[in-house]
């Protein structure tokens, strides 16, 4: 895996129309908080030792796994600080990919499996793995044409992806995050974040003390019962404004008691304003 890795970039957003591709190798993996984005997520294991949580459900992945993340799914890696964390990143913008389903394939099929975890025979691997480096090298490249290339070894690699899942290979079986408490505790929250919650209310429901709810909570997702509870309102209010509900709706059908409360926590986690981001789905 020769391959000149790049230093970690911290952020959640794309910044071109297509896709994005990183080559990490690090000594000490940074810690990512629980987050969701708008585009696809492809991320390749190439070595360390690795649990990634994806709403509720943990995964162990072992070098070579391949994980597929679609938009607005919670997600976050969880590393040990062990050994050295190396993998491959590719974001795919949305509408980019599901603009190739009229052209015989669905290059988006292979996040509508129902998982979210690949693991691919040692002869794929190889495959997908020197495809992957290849992009790399291509879409960093500063020779004529590395942007057209770098785009044909995209396709290539969604075509041969989508082979792959649709070959059903084998796939690490889904189990619930930490203690049966907090799985439930999850569930409830993702089913009633449009009413009002808060952790007294959610102790109370569950029968345990708020403090051990909120320690625990905390430990096994990485953030707060509160912070989550925003997160699963604010992606619910993506979804609705991306439908073409007025800001000021989407706020009360979310759960927010407030429009104030809702446009600064819209502005805080997405950097502009809720009307901001829907009159953007119009155009």
């Amino acid at each position: 895996m020769a391959s000149k890795a790049q230093h970690f970039d911290p952020r959640q957003v794309m910044l071109r129309e297509d896709f994005e591709i990183f080559h990490y190798r690090e000594p000490k993996a940074a810690q990512v908080e629980i987050h969701h984005h708008d585009f696809y997520e492809i991320y390749l294991l190439l070595g360390g030792q690795v649990e990634y949580w994806v709403d509720g459900n943990l995964y162990k992945l072992d070098p070579g796994d391949i994980f597929l993340i679609s938009p607005m799914e919670l997600h976050r890696p969880m590393v040990s600080p062990k050994s050295q964390y190396e993998r491959i990143v590719l974001w795919v913008n949305k509408d980019f990919l599901e603009g190739f389903s009229q052209e015989g394939m669905d290059l988006a099929g292979c996040f509508h499996t129902g998982f979210n975890m690949i693991r691919p025979a040692d002869t794929k691997y190889a495959s997908i793995s020197a495809r992957l480096l290849e992009l790399v090298r291509e879409d960093s490249g500063r020779e004529a044409g590395n942007r057209l290339a770098a785009r044909g070894i995209f396709l290539q690699f969604m075509v041969e992806l989508n082979r792959i899942t649709a070959a059903n290979p084998m796939r690490q079986p889904r189990r619930k995050q930490g203690s049966d408490l907090i799985g439930k505790v999850l569930s409830y929250i993702n089913e009633h974040s449009n009413e009002p919650l808060s952790l007294d209310e959610l102790a109370g429901h569950f029968y345990v003390s708020k403090y051990y709810l909120s320690h625990e909570f905390s430990r096994e997702t990485g953030v707060s019962v509160y912070r989550y509870i925003i997160l699963k309102r604010l992606l619910a209010a993506k979804q609705l404004l991306s439908g073409g509900m007025p800001a000021g709706e989407a706020c009360y059908k979310c759960g927010f008691k407030d429009y104030a409360g809702f446009y600064r926590a819209f502005k805080a986690e997405y950097g502009i304003s809720p009307k901001t981001f829907a009159d953007a789905q119009i155009l």
